[in-house]
């Protein structure tokens, strides 16, 4: 197995998706309770990338299977990335095992709330992609890869750097299960969040109207089938606006320090590519616009934080 392929296998390049909420939960915990844990940065993040190249690996692999069945092959993976059905299982049982074994550090040196958490995610990343009915190939795939990624990786990003506040306890007593959460900081990390939750689902949207021909002729019924083209291109816009709204709010109530006033900056950019996304519909040509709002959106949300951070929080 090559480098290449496995990098193309995991498709290396689209793990920003995960990293930036993860960078983007750990500012906020900085910026909101000076408080920061290396070695659970370093777990988590380990686990994060495994997981998230596991779960692609696993998009990849049932879809060359598809496709090898559909051209009467049987060695799924072989052609596209270079190695056969035994190198690509063994890459996501390795990815899967490290993923968890880091997770489990990371349950170990926090709490329960860090178990139960990570637990989920692990279970939707696998059938984001796996199963009879894989998430990703129905309408619901925009809502779980932005609830998940874009919301639940910045709450467990910041909460592994907090767990010790108590801002969320589970406990179990006497036949009793109890939460306790503080609301209204379990509120605000999901007001964070948001610009990375419409940012991620829009890319889980842009490819979605891309595919949407090839997606009927497989039997893929996605939220851009139920919507149509042209409703879906509209809450691919309105999504981006309410990650702007987001972050109004979140500025007005003085969450976020004023320096993050500066993301507005990125606003002609995003719905300059908004249009461009409108006008054509191209995998090859036009999704990588989603991406490309995302980061910068998101990128230009975590910088300013860390600005912030860096600046005593005076900024």
């Amino acid at each position: 197995m090559s480098v290449r392929g496995f990098m193309e296998f995991v498709e290396i390049r689209t793990k920003a998706a995960s990293v930036i909420p993860f960078l983007l939960g750990t500012v906020y915990a900085l910026h909101r309770f000076r408080t920061f844990h290396l070695k659970n940065f370093v777990l988590m993040l380990v686990s994060l990338l495994c997981i998230d190249m596991a779960t692609t690996a696993i998009n990849n692999y049932m879809d060359e299977k598809r496709a090898c069945k559909k051209r009467g092959e049987t060695h799924p993976a072989a052609e596209k990335y270079g190695f056969g059905k035994a190198a690509a299982l063994a890459v996501i049982f390795a990815l899967l095992l490290v993923a968890a074994a880091f997770g489990l550090l990371l349950f170990l040196n926090t709490d329960f709330v860090v178990l139960a958490l990570g637990a989920v995610s692990f279970a939707v990343g696998v059938l984001y992609s796996f199963g009879p009915v894989p998430i990703s190939r129905t309408p619901f795939g925009e809502f779980f890869s932005g609830a998940f990624m874009g919301v639940l990786i910045p709450f467990l990003a910041f909460y592994i750097q907090t767990y010790h506040l108590g801002l969320l306890r589970l406990a179990f007593q006497g036949g009793v299960f109890r939460i306790a959460v503080n609301l209204p900081e379990a509120f605000y990390v999901v007001l964070v969040s948001l610009p990375a939750a419409v940012g991620i689902a829009n890319i889980m949207l842009a490819n979605n109207i891309c595919d949407m021909r090839e997606d009927a002729e497989n039997g893929r019924y996605t939220l851009p089938t139920y919507l149509g083209k042209n409703n879906a291109l509209k809450v691919f816009g309105a999504l981006y606006y309410s990650g702007y709204l987001a972050l109004a709010v979140l500025l007005a109530t003085g969450v976020v320090p004023p320096v993050c006033i500066l993301v507005f900056g990125t606003f002609v950019l995003v719905r300059k590519r908004i249009r461009a996304f409108r006008e054509k519909q191209s995998k090859k040509e036009t999704f990588v616009l989603s991406v490309q709002n995302f980061v910068l959106m998101n990128g230009a949300l975590v910088l300013t934080l860390a600005v912030s951070v860096a600046a005593g929080g005076v900024l």
